[in-house]
């Protein structure tokens, strides 16, 4: 049977992570395959990691915070080293609807891609909710960024509703983007020859804490994700040479 895991990056999440998981655990795939979940405890100072032992819920506490992206490439890790067929990256803050997991995975399961985007914006979606008019803004500018440096198409770069079939499983694993990890590593997949779809999901609104991006932040990481997507391509053929087995 076909092992899937949930990846579920968590800074301290403790308002969060038990709601997250609690559905996790009422969900009922339609599709048959085995699923698991691991929390990835990302050095949290809250009682984030308290809550997942009081509750028994699967935990991988690093020492220190790596920040999303390398608290993602840990979960890929584990996925590798315990052999899942596909790994699906999953939210701590509850904004992912685990009742879209069959439609994310099933083009990896039927063998039409390497990975999969889950999109708000992706033929017309009627996600509940798709982030603040400023975001989507810049959205749109990194989508045509993608699209003009590495020819994919890419309704919601920025998207942490994401899975990968056991080959990306393992590129991921090692080389997987730290700073801007969710636009950069798209166009590192790509470069690397590995077949890309987006499917529509539901995303719903963070309904406790707060982003850690503000408007400034935000400008910040447009100007800086941009020149790491350039670069990116620019040392495509470079890095074209990876196999993976």
């Amino acid at each position: 049977m076909v092992r899937v895991l949930l990846i579920i990056p968590a800074y301290n999440e403790e308002a969060n992570i038990l709601s997250t998981v609690n559905r996790i655990r009422d969900f009922s795939p339609e599709r048959q395959y085995q699923l698991r979940y691991i929390v990835i405890d990302d050095g949290s100072t809250d009682h984030t990691r308290q809550i997942c032992r009081e509750h028994r819920i699967p935990c991988l506490s690093l020492i220190h915070n790596l920040g999303i992206g390398g608290a993602v490439q840990s979960g890929y890790r584990y996925a590798e080293e315990n052999h899942f067929d596909v790994a699906v990256q999953f939210d701590g803050d509850g904004q992912h609807d685990i009742r879209c997991l069959d439609a994310l995975i099933t083009p990896i399961l039927e063998r039409r891609a390497d990975f999969v985007i889950g999109s708000r914006f992706f033929k017309n979606g009627t996600s509940a909710f798709q982030s603040t008019a400023l975001r989507r803004v810049g959205i749109r500018y990194l989508s045509l960024l993608i699209r003009l440096f590495c020819g994919v198409r890419v309704s919601d770069p920025t998207s942490g509703f994401r899975a990968a079939s056991a080959r990306a499983i393992s590129f991921l694993a090692h080389h997987y983007p730290i700073d801007y990890p969710e636009p950069e590593s798209i166009v590192a997949l790509k470069q690397n020859h590995f077949s890309i779809e987006e499917v529509a999901v539901n995303m719903f609104e963070r309904n406790r804490g707060k982003s850690s991006i503000d408007p400034w932040r935000s400008v910040y990481y447009m100007l800086k994700v941009s020149l790491a997507i350039i670069c990116i391509s620019l040392r495509g053929k470079e890095r074209g040479n990876v196999t993976i087995s």
